[in-house]
């Protein structure tokens, strides 16, 4: 008589354990946290609250000035494309956002290369070896100008706390485009680089 009391009562147990967490599934579902979009774009992917530092050059700051090496051994210097309009782009190569947006960049350099340069500085600091970025480009046949900051002086100098990050550099030497923050593909560089001059 015991068990079967016992064993009733365990029942009872757990069709109240069951029942609880039914209920508390529908809740969370019915009260889940709002989507906020601070941009007011419902398009925007990703995104953070970052502090004020960290928001980076504006439209009419000067492009800080730098000079690394290429991933060709070569020296490369800002400063030397002043006059022509520059794509300026932070990556890694373990970034899947990075990943989507190379190969439209190639394509859109492919196109407009000579009014245009796309200059993809690797943050070399976060990656597990140097040859992983002349493996990767090697890989996909990119062939714009790879840059390496191996100690992130040009990553810091910029404010890049995310990749992929864009910046837009007119002929003056200075930004133009608000800084992109994330993939982009053809038509937003289309539409990035008709607004510099």
């Amino acid at each position: 008589m015991f068990k079967k009391i016992f064993g009733f009562m365990l029942l009872l147990v757990l069709i109240g354990i069951l029942l609880s967490n039914i209920i508390q599934s529908n809740y969370e579902g019915n009260h889940s946290e709002p989507d906020y979009h601070v941009t007011g774009d419902d398009n925007m992917q990703g995104g953070t609250i970052a502090p004020v530092e960290s928001v980076g050059l504006e439209p009419g700051d000067k492009a800080p000035d730098f000079e690394l090496e290429t991933l060709d051994g070569e020296s490369f210097r800002l400063s030397d494309y002043q006059g022509k309009k520059v794509i300026l782009n932070f990556w890694y190569t373990w970034c899947p956002p990075c990943k989507e947006e190379m190969p439209e960049m190639q394509q859109f350099y492919d196109d407009y290369k000579d009014e245009i340069e796309i200059v993809t500085i690797n943050m070399t600091e976060y990656e597990k070896k140097q040859q992983d970025v002349q493996e990767f480009i090697d890989e996909y046949d990119f062939t714009f100008t790879v840059p390496l900051d191996k100690n992130s002086e040009v990553a810091d100098a910029y404010t890049i706390y995310a990749a992929p990050s864009t910046y837009f550099i007119g002929t003056d030497g200075t930004v133009q485009q608000p800084r992109k923050i994330g993939p982009m593909d053809y038509e937003f560089m289309q539409e990035m680089v008709e607004g510099l001059n």
